[in-house]
């Protein structure tokens, strides 16, 4: 054989083992590259996971379909009333209420101080029941929001003065400014020792939504025309054309005296 030929061979020989080691590289790094895309894969699946569940989670919260939480000291069937005045008081006044209801707003801004004077002389209990009327009526979140607030300010002994500044600052019936969970949280500067962290992480977390679901449905189960709904020995007085402050007081006062 010619050198010629022999140098031929041998070139050919080395470009083969240079395309193989070529080859070999190139597979190592597509090797790599599945490998590392797989990792990113799971990864950025695992994240779109954890952001789906936390969604999960606050949506859950927010609609109120987690568990049913009563704030502290509520009574009655399932809890659902929340109390204001003595135990032994001999009057209990029922009302169902809405904190976005302009006729809620104003049967609290008129007989407001004579239910005040009446509880505080032990003559009169409330049961406070809370209802999202308008949330259905308009497909917003606001009653619900709101009353789960004043749940959290009954959990910190403030539910009549949250109660209160929530409807000294209710918003018009078409803003659904009380689904803003920041603003109620601001409105509860406005009550004294109210504004803790304990309140804050209530209201944000909706701690008693599924509380108050269960309470609008007890509202509806009942089949009450409207809210406020004001039951005084099991009648609604609320109705009376001729209902005032002062015929209210009378009949509580009577009770009072047997």
């Amino acid at each position: 054989m010619s050198e010629k030929n022999r140098d031929g061979k041998r070139n050919a020989r080395e470009r083969l083992a240079t395309e193989r080691a070529k080859q070999k590289a190139a597979d190592r790094r597509r090797r790599t590259l599945i490998v590392s895309a797989s990792v990113v894969c799971v990864l950025g699946l695992a994240a779109v996971i954890g952001i789906v569940a936390a969604n999960a989670g606050k949506n859950k919260a927010s609609s109120g379909s987690g568990p049913v939480v009563a704030p502290s000291g509520a009574l009655g069937k399932d809890s659902l009333a929340i109390p204001v005045g003595k135990d032994g008081a001999k009057s209990t006044l029922t009302v169902w209420e809405d904190f976005r209801c302009p006729a809620c707003q104003a049967f609290e801004t008129r007989y407001r101080s004579t239910l005040h004077g009446l509880t505080d002389a032990g003559k009169l209990r409330i049961e406070y029941h809370l209802v999202r009327l308008i949330d259905d009526n308009t497909n917003g979140r606001g009653s619900l929001h709101a009353a789960n607030a004043a749940a959290c300010a009954q959990d910190a002994g403030r539910f009549r003065d949250y109660h209160d500044v929530l409807y000294d600052n209710q918003p018009p019936e078409t803003t659904d400014a009380f689904a803003d969970d920041a603003k109620l949280i601001a409105l509860a500067g406005k009550v004294k020792g109210l504004n803790t962290p304990a309140f804050q992480k209530c209201v944000k977390d909706g701690t008693h939504n599924s509380w108050v679901n269960k309470s609008d449905q007890a509202f509806k189960d009942a089949r009450f025309s409207g809210t406020p709904t004001v039951l005084f020995g099991g009648k609604n007085i609320y109705e009376d054309q001729t209902l005032t402050p002062e015929k209210l007081r009378q009949m509580v006062e009577s009770a009072a005296r047997g």
